[in-house]
């Protein structure tokens, strides 16, 4: 029998990573024997035929939200103090004052991020999250299942997920190895890590580099720097069609070049839509110089507010929408869960399109994998009004500080009509931002044999329990 690994999924977001690509496959080839840890509602043994334990109570306790919130808010003031950077407290979300219960709440909050800001603040609150998961009923349960099949490590697929904190110490209390994923290439500067776990698996140097930066008590050899899983399908040929193919699944011209509109959700880009018809204007107005030229959006899968729906309505002859192919498996936003067949529909359309439109997300390495081009608006909507969040602090995050260079590594459109210029100079060969994009990629992944990222995991796992 080969050595056990229990894959943890607290949450769905790392279906895409552990679950869709082949990281199973390239597992059981090495030996391994996998259970995946199932918190999530989507059934891998129904829906894949993946062996999988389900944990079955989702009741994490009381204080966990509030605890965390704080230690959050504290590792932000740690990080503004320890860099002298003003932009961490950017990364907060509003308090929240409008009842009494939540008021309580953020004056909690609040009297920590002021007082708790030192490293002997920040481990009491990782301390009192800790005694108030081991306190429950949850904890217990977990515990059991672990007695039970004795997995010889337990793998977290996000570091993010309170539901994370309560399977991951069980583990530890067991005497258990432990790893964690890091879910996002921009989730450490966020402070947005909420397990502590014995070893931890990264994108690349520079996320080691930010894992040792903001949480000191790491150590070098607790790191694996392995690239990412996300981007592997894009180097698989087996997903690809043929342009024929694909237009005709998605009622497309073969003869037409495409410019992909990758939405974002409403935190990161609440006037999304203006962005789609900046685009689509700029769209109809190469088509009057003679392009036959349409845009391809791609919503954000849980995206249900129908904010786009009058530009796509006023825009249909030059907007073609292909839904991402993910699942409701519930009534709640975060039921809704990616399937394997969307990743091939995303290869597809990055293979398919001629460049992405989109605001400061990583779909920019998507389309580099197929070497395409992307631009980023970086300009005001008109629209905007207090209370509406503006896109441009997005672009002074710290993880947009990783690009070799910030004019040259994507296409910028400073404003409305620069989005015609952006479109117009790619298509024409004019601009080609690409080379430099690469550079990009390979600072955020593994530069090395990005295809090769699941392997690399499973030889740090195997290395971990040798």
């Amino acid at each position: 029998m080969g050595k056990k690994v229990f894959i943890l999924f607290p949450d769905g977001v790392g279906l895409r990573n552990f679950a869709f690509t082949k990281f199973k496959e390239v597992g059981e080839a090495q030996g391994f024997d996998i259970t995946y840890w199932n918190n999530t509602i989507f059934s891998l043994e129904k829906e894949l035929g993946y062996k999988e334990v389900v944990i079955e109570n989702t009741r994490i306790h009381p204080k966990t939200p509030t605890l965390s919130h704080a230690r959050k808010r504290v590792e932000l003031a740690l990080s503004r103090k320890r860099e002298k950077d003003n932009v961490y407290p950017t990364y907060r979300f509003p308090l929240q004052w409008n009842s009494i219960k939540k008021a309580l709440k953020s004056a909690f909050v609040k009297y920590h991020e002021t007082f708790s800001a030192t490293p002997k603040g920040w481990q009491r609150i990782m301390n009192q999250i800790q005694v108030a998961e081991r306190s429950t009923v949850r904890y217990q349960e977990l515990k059991a299942q672990l007695e039970e099949h004795r997995p010889d490590i337990v793998f977290c697929t996000t570091q993010r997920a309170t539901q994370a904190i309560a399977p991951m110490l069980a583990a530890q209390d067991l005497g258990i190895k432990t790893a964690c994923w890091i879910y996002s290439w921009d989730n450490l500067p966020k402070g947005m890590t909420t397990v502590e776990t014995d070893y931890y698996f990264v994108w690349s140097e520079l996320m080691k580099e930010q894992l040792l930066q903001y949480y000191p008590k790491t150590r070098e050899e607790q790191i694996f720097v392995t690239g990412t899983p996300q981007f592997e399908p894009h180097y698989d040929k087996d997903l690809l069609l043929s342009r024929k193919q694909f237009c005709l699944e998605h009622n497309l011209s073969e003869e037409t070049r495409y410019i992909c509109f990758s939405g974002d959700d409403q935190t990161t880009s609440p006037l999304d839509q203006y962005y789609l018809e900046d685009t689509a204007i700029a769209v109809r107005k190469l088509r009057e110089e003679g392009e036959d030229v349409a845009i391809v959006y791609r919503k954000v899968p849980i995206d249900f507010s129908g904010r786009y729906d009058e530009v796509l309505a006023n825009y249909s002859d030059v907007i073609r929408p292909i839904d991402p192919l993910w699942k409701p498996m519930g009534s709640q936003w975060n039921q809704v869960m990616p399937t394997k067949e969307d990743f091939a529909l995303l290869v597809n359309t990055c293979h398919h399109c001629e460049l992405v439109v989109n605001i400061c997300s990583s779909m920019v390495f998507d389309f580099v994998a197929h070497d395409k081009p992307t631009i980023y608006p970086n300009y005001e909507q008109p629209q905007l009004k207090k209370g509406i969040r503006d896109i441009g602090q997005n672009y002074k995050y710290v993880h947009f500080r990783s690009m070799p260079d910030y004019d040259t590594s994507v296409t910028w459109a400073m404003n409305k009509e620069e989005i015609y210029d952006g479109i117009k100079g790619l298509l024409n060969g004019s601009l080609n931002p690409v080379p430099v994009t690469k550079k990009w990629f390979g600072i955020v992944n593994k530069p090395e044999q990005p295809e090769k990222a699941s392997e690399r995991i499973w030889e740090g796992i195997n290395q971990i329990l040798d």
